[in-house]
Order: C-alpha cells, then sequence, then structure tokens
C-alpha cells in the first residue's frame, strides 16, 4: 500500500512540475497554454485527491490492523 502511495504522490508531483514549465513558457498561442495549464492543473488535483484518498485508506487499514493486535494481544494475556 505503501508503494502505491508513493506512486501517486510521484504523479502529483510531476502534474505540479508539467504546470509549472506551462506556466513559466511564453508561447505564442495563449489559449493552448491556458488549456494545458488547466489540464495539467487537472490532472494534478486528480492525483492529489488519489493520493489523499490512498492515504486515507492505508490508516484506516493500519488503525484496524493494530485494534485487532491489541484485542489478540488481551484475550492472549494470562489471567491472574
Amino acid at each position: 500500500m505503501t508503494s502505491e502511495v508513493l506512486r501517486k504522490i510521484l504523479v502529483a508531483g510531476a502534474a505540479v512540475a508539467a504546470l509549472s514549465v506551462v506556466a513559466c513558457n511564453k508561447p505564442k498561442d495563449a489559449g493552448a497554454a491556458s488549456d494545458a495549464a488547466s489540464s495539467a492543473a487537472s490532472d494534478a488535483a486528480a492525483a492529489a485527491s488519489d493520493a489523499a484518498a490512498a492515504a486515507s485508506s492505508a490508516a484506516a487499514d493500519a488503525t484496524a490492523a493494530a485494534s485487532s493486535a491489541a484485542e489478540a494481544a488481551s484475550s492472549a494475556a494470562p489471567a491472574k
């Protein structure tokens, strides 16, 4: 799960970098640059949203696993 989250963060970073390059270049056709910047921003937002969802899911899975481990440990403890 961690590699999936890191991959999505890497994709989001690449989209932000592409947006930065598009925004910094001065193309002759301003309409095309605007469309490209808008597309890159949309892609970056979608990738960031996916990464946040994956991170949230991973945190929920970790919490559930920790809870299960705590229950198992308490049931395995000898009675006094």
